[in-house]
């Protein structure tokens, strides 16, 4: 097997974690990459049915299509047989906002689309095969994918493009590039919550009974039984009814990093903050609440941040062909350009200068301040000398932004890319 259909066969997998394990009442087994969640626990019925959310109730708008989700359906074979092309399926989520967490979806639950000319619809709505029926003529047997990649080029695969349509959206990046990655916050930004224990500082008895250890290090107690807690865990936070905190919150760990400075200008840009995962309230008290965590990044300690979790689909753009190279953009233009600022991927040792290419996250010097958008497309230049034109590198598209900076995904690369090489929109 060639090295571009391995590749590619990477790329297709993964997609199909994070999508696929939105099955009914069933969780498929991921990796942390993959976004894997323990189901909901706090169910409710509505209109007859058991469901985490709370769906949308009343007549619909006239000209919405309604689909009612059925057992053994995901947002990803929904996608399939609705839009033909299941890599699609953030699009309908992202008009479904309800659903709070893409990997659990319940039988009787209403989807509502408007504008996306759907196809195959009844008043009953459609049933798609769930995805352990697929037979090995499906598009995720191996030796039928090979076949398709003899067409394909490397552009096409390293930048998240299916065969097939051309025309079709595709998303830019995933779920994990967003949710476990890192944002750029205020230097002076204050979290609403900390994980302030776990059950694990409790379990090492004493020699003297009645007695209690309050010896603290960097990690929490002294006697605790496990340091970097994980999914599963189930941990006690600091703040209950009386901040106004209620069962099922959803919280995202968040540990602050490094001030973040502009590698040119050494302005400062704010602080550095990495995700580390998600806990679900289960209970609360007035002053306290006890919650599991449901989603890890990497283990994080007791003293750990959290925030409230919001939800932010992946965008979905057209993918069109690359700046030609004989036709780049006038060096005054990418010399006022935005600017790569730091390679997300390198978060544990804060290093800027590793080599980037097609697949990494980075962050750039430009946010909503200057009006990115999640879905924005840049034109990866370097600056030639005196002279000569710039030199057309690739392409990156924005995933998520924040006040003076955004987080993007290098969707193609013809050259090794670093830090301080300039972006123009395209």
């Amino acid at each position: 097997m060639s090295k571009a259909t391995r590749s590619w066969i990477h790329i297709r997998a993964h997609v199909r974690t994070v999508a696929a394990t939105t099955l009914v009442a069933v969780a498929i087994g991921g990796t942390a990459t993959a976004q894997s969640t323990a189901p909901p626990r706090d169910l409710h019925l509505v209109d007859g049915h058991w469901t985490a959310w709370n769906p949308p109730s009343g007549e619909a708008p006239e000209g919405t299509q309604i689909y009612v989700i059925r057992q053994g359906d995901s947002l990803w074979s929904i996608a399939g047989q609705l839009l033909g092309d299941s890599y699609r399926w953030p699009v309908l989520w992202e008009q479904n906002q309800y659903i709070l967490d893409s990997h659990w979806i319940y039988p009787g639950d209403v989807l509502r689309f408007d504008g996306l000319g759907l196809t195959g619809l009844d008043s009953d709505g459609a049933v798609a095969p769930p995805l352990d029926q697929m037979g090995d003529d499906s598009a995720y047997a191996e030796d039928g994918l090979a076949d398709e990649l003899e067409s394909i080029g490397d552009d096409e695969i390293f930048g998240l493009k299916p065969p097939g349509d051309s025309n079709a959206p595709v998303p830019l990046g995933f779920e994990s590039d967003i949710y476990c990655t890192a944002y750029v916050g205020d230097m002076e930004e204050e979290f609403a919550f900390k994980v302030a224990g776990s059950e694990y500082e409790q379990l090492t008895p004493h020699l003297n009974i009645g007695e209690e250890d309050d010896l603290k290090g960097k990690f929490g107690k002294a006697i605790t039984e496990k340091y970097g807690l994980g999914l599963g865990d189930i941990v006690y936070l600091d703040g209950g009814s009386a901040e106004g905190l209620s069962a099922g919150e959803l919280l995202t760990a968040v540990q602050p990093s490094r001030a973040l400075y502009h590698p040119q200008s050494k302005d400062l840009l704010g602080r550095l903050n990495a995700y580390k995962g998600r806990v679900r309230v289960l209970s609360v008290q007035e002053e306290t609440a006890i919650a599991e965590i449901v989603h890890l990044c990497a283990p994080f300690p007791v003293g750990t941040s959290l925030k409230f979790f919001e939800p932010e689909p992946v965008p979905l753009r057209r993918l069109t062909p690359i700046r030609p190279v004989n036709y780049p953009s006038p060096q005054e233009e990418v010399q006022q350009g935005a600017t790569i600022i730091f390679p997300v991927d390198n978060l544990i040792t804060d290093s800027t200068l590793i080599t980037l290419g097609s697949g990494s996250l980075v962050l750039i010097d430009q946010g909503a301040t200057t009006d990115v958008a999640p879905g924005d497309i840049y034109t990866i230049y370097r600056t030639n000398r005196e002279g000569f034109p710039p030199i057309v590198l690739g392409e990156l598209g924005i995933l998520s932004v924040f006040e003076n900076a955004s987080l993007a995904r290098i969707l193609r690369s013809r050259y090794a890319i670093y830090t301080g090489d300039r972006l123009v929109l395209k």
